[in-house]
């Protein structure tokens, strides 16, 4: 029952995380004003306005702009706006924060992470447009992307470096392209680095998010892609096409049978705690306090994604 299976995939401790839920994370090119002007009539958790790989090099410095002068529409949606900007290795990354670090903004996005190092640099250049901007030092969040083996390696380490990481993005294109191996459909050749970024995330107290899935016109594909996501541990996963939002929403997000399981199971243990047992069952399966506390995450999850 899909019930059984979110239940146990949600964090125990899920208020803790520093963002409640990011579900879907919508990437619009930065150079394509029509596109981001489309994309603010849709509904995402987050928009991902694109000045890395969606953007030719020569069209940076237009891309730069667009992004810089859409901002403001995109921030009156009310939606989480971490624009995804040019690595540190490239020479343009402080120009690129520099065009966007406002009040309003959430956070950044930034790839090819290899090391704590790199997060450490990236917050003093975003402490220095703060300063700048008039807004609180450390108020930018950074959500980094793992996707080389070294960073799969130093996972822990670098989402562990700086209060300003609010979650992990795995990038399955790089990391294979790294690795020299080819994509395949069952994601076989990336399941392990996967797994680790999803453990390390949890271990770090942030949210794990999962590469974006390129067949866009197959729903049905990008469901049994985001419930694997979802079973692995990952809290969300980053769209490429407006189409994609809804389903991957809901993939993420608990359902009516999902929060009516887990009022039974609080229901269940309230019951056996009042005549002094610390464990029962439902269904045949054994209730005991970790099960309850995925449970109660659930209703959580469900209040702050207003389905109850």
């Amino acid at each position: 029952m899909r019930y059984t299976r979110i239940l146990y995939a949600t964090p125990s401790n899920y208020k803790d995380i520093d963002l409640e839920f990011l579900r879907s994370l919508l990437f619009v090119p930065g150079n394509q004003p029509r596109m981001l002007e489309k994309a603010s009539q849709t509904f995402p958790d987050a928009f991902i306005p694109d000045l890395e790989d969606s953007v030719a090099y020569d069209d940076k410095d237009e891309a730069r702009q667009v992004v810089s002068e859409h901002l403001d529409m995109l921030i009156g949606t009310g939606k989480k706006i971490v624009p995804r900007v040019n690595s540190l290795d490239t020479g343009i990354f402080e120009k690129d924060i520099e065009s966007i670090v406002r009040p309003g903004l959430y956070g950044i996005s930034v790839g090819k992470i290899s090391s704590p190092s790199d997060i450490g640099n990236i917050a003093m250049a975003l402490s220095r447009c703060e300063n700048r901007a008039g807004i609180q030092t450390g108020t930018t969040k950074i959500i980094p992307w793992i996707e080389t083996a070294k960073a799969v390696i130093d996972c822990h380490g670098i989402l562990s470096s700086s209060s300003r990481i609010c979650a992990a993005a795995f990038g399955a294109e790089d990391f294979t392209n790294d690795m020299g191996i080819e994509r395949r459909k069952d994601d076989r050749e990336i399941a392990y680095a996967r797994s680790v970024v999803t453990v390390a995330a949890r271990a770090a107290n942030v949210l794990a998010l999962d590469t974006p899935f390129f067949a866009f016109r197959d729903p049905e594909a990008l469901k049994l892609n985001a419930e694997d996501s979802r079973s692995l541990g990952f809290n969300g996963k980053f769209a490429i096409h407006p189409a994609q939002i809804q389903t991957i929403n809901e993939c993420f997000s608990p359902t009516k049978e999902d929060i009516e399981y887990a009022r039974q199971i609080i229901q269940t243990f309230e019951e056996a705690a009042a005549e002094g047992r610390g464990s029962t069952s439902l269904n045949g399966m054994v209730v005991d306090v970790p099960v309850v506390k995925r449970a109660e995450s659930v209703i959580t999850m469900a209040r702050d994604m207003e389905l109850l």
